[in-house]
């Protein structure tokens, strides 16, 4: 009987096909690093889904590889292809037995790049550093996928990402408030929207107006997603216009450090210089010349090049300055149109002779690496190098300030100042301060000329578009006083801006000359009047 019922048992297996294996035997797992070497896109997609869960230490590795097309399958294996040769994707070790031409990049297309994603997403919230967990959360806040959801979790109960709780808060609130995401309650949903309006900014208004039009939402949430679109458009608004002043005060620094030279060499002197925007120019031009010759000879200093030219600019403007004053400017005093006719022709020959010299297009001034970049405040964008030219723009002030009143030369200055002809008689050397007056206000020119190459076009022309503002800082002000040409300039800045997103940049401009003018009829001296040889004559 039993050999009877063996041989059935044995019939009938034949008869079904059924394979003999042994009892409790299970289906193999595939391997996900051969399932990438598959010529099908479903089998790679499952290979990539399996590393994502895997947590194995080379597999996000792996998956960054793939991500930047250096992948690569054949001769039994997977492998990255490194600069130093091919690198086993499961082990890690370098092979430097097989031949690359007999392997082929892993397959690619868009439905793998968005399984890719989510992948490296995952093993970077348990792998990746602080920014690179960071990095994985903004895109989940962008791109929010449902599937995410368990790894989520898991990450964000980990002690170690106690310092990215809002972050894990904000992407979590991302994936219940999109499509496919699993029900739950209202106060959970109420939650989300509450998290997602914190982070604010486009990012999150794009998210709640999606949600808003979310018909699986509770209609509770889809009304409260809705404030709080409106909540982030108020506050977008408020955080633009506080951008909109950053620039006008970054233009306020450009146009007080163009306007202080102007200031002193006009209010003591009382000359109209028209070539005071070319000896700006000159500054900048002294700043490409001095980091092209440090590139050349000395590379190591390349990073303090612009600091170097700042003593270099100053020299060479205000030489520059001292010889137009004893070439030209000295033989018209008394003569105020003269002097501007004068001044204007020896801005065309500067002018002519960067061009002959430099040529007449742009010159590249590069910015230090040091200066480069920005970095939020708020919902405000600093960008260092205006925030630097700003800082700049104080310090050249407080200096010149000091050495107006703590220097002889600047008692003399404001001797001559007041009372010109009583200095003449107290053995004060009247045209010798008028030299180096001018010579200061062109070195400080020549200062606004390094600052500028910075954040403008360094070119020929480059004086022309700060000459009429320099002017106008200094009359609003008040001829020769400091204080005033820094009130005009932030007045002039700020309002310039802060109008521009109300009625136009254009009509903004036309606007503040307008009240700048009304201004000046009532009060011819500006703002804050100096007593001078100009006024006194």
């Amino acid at each position: 009987m039993r050999k009877a019922g063996l041989a059935f048992t044995l019939c009938l297996a034949l008869v079904l096909g059924a394979p003999c294996a042994p009892a409790g035997a299970q289906e193999a797992t595939p391997d996900p690093y051969a399932q990438l070497a598959s010529p099908h896109f479903d089998a790679i997609i499952a290979g990539i889904e399996a590393l994502g869960r895997s947590g194995d230490d080379k597999a996000l590795a792996t998956l960054q590889a793939l991500d930047a097309h250096k992948l690569m399958a054949g001769s039994g294996g997977v492998y990255i292809h490194a600069g130093t040769g091919l690198v086993d994707a499961r082990t890690g070790q370098q092979n430097a037995d097989i031949d690359p031409a007999t392997l082929h990049l892993v397959r690619f297309n868009n439905r793998v790049r968005l399984v890719l994603a989510t992948a490296r997403a995952e093993l970077l919230l348990a792998q990746g550093s602080r920014a690179e967990k960071h990095d994985a959360l903004s895109r989940m806040l962008t791109h929010p996928d449902a599937s995410m959801l368990p790894a989520l979790d898991h990450a964000s109960a980990d002690p170690a990402n106690k310092s990215l709780r809002a972050e894990f808060e904000a992407a979590r609130a991302a994936i219940l408030l999109s499509p496919g995401a699993p029900p739950v309650a209202l106060s959970a949903q109420l939650a989300a929207v509450s998290a997602i309006k914190k982070t604010g900014g486009l990012g999150a208004r794009s998210l709640l107006t999606r949600a808003a039009a979310l018909e699986a939402l509770a209609p509770q949430t889809r009304e409260a997603a809705k404030k709080a679109v409106a909540s982030i458009d108020f506050r977008l608004r408020l955080w633009s216009y506080a951008q909109d002043l950053f620039y006008g005060v970054s233009l306020s620094s450009v146009l007080l450090l163009s306007a202080m030279g102007l200031a002193i060499t006009f209010g003591v002197m009382g000359v109209i210089n028209m070539a005071h925007g070319e000896l700006m120019m000159v500054g900048a031009y002294t700043t490409f010349v001095v980091e092209r010759l440090i590139a050349a000879y000395i590379p190591a200093l390349s990073p303090f090049s612009l600091i170097l030219a700042l003593p270099a600019a100053f020299v060479v403007s205000g030489g520059l300055g001292i010889l137009i004053e004893r070439g030209v400017i000295r033989f018209l005093y008394g003569r105020p149109l003269e002097t501007l006719l004068a001044s204007w022709g020896v801005s065309l020959i500067l002018q002519q002779a960067v061009r002959s010299v430099f040529g007449p297009s742009n010159v590249a001034v590069t910015t230090p690496g040091w200066l480069g970049g920005a970095f939020a405040l708020g919902g405000l964008e600093i960008t260092t190098v205006r925030l630097a030219i700003f800082l700049f723009a104080i310090a050249v002030m407080a200096a010149l300030m000091l050495v107006l009143r703590r220097t002889p030369l600047g008692l003399h200055m404001r001797a001559v100042t007041q009372n010109r002809r009583m200095a003449a008689l107290m053995g004060i050397r009247t045209a010798r301060v008028d030299a180096l007056t001018f010579g200061l206000g062109s070195g400080i020119a020549g200062l606004a000329g390094v600052a500028v190459s910075q954040i403008d076009n360094v070119s020929p022309n480059l004086g022309q578009g700060y000459i009429i503002d320099s002017f106008l800082v200094v009359v609003f002000g008040g001829v020769g006083n400091l204080w005033g040409s820094l009130a005009a300039a932030l007045a002039l800045g700020l309002g310039g801006k802060g109008l521009e997103p109300l009625i136009g940049a254009v009509s903004g401009k036309i606007l503040l000359l307008v009240l700048v003018i009304l201004f000046i009829q009532r009060h011819p001296r500006g703002m804050f009047p100096m007593r001078g040889r100009g006024i006194e004559s």
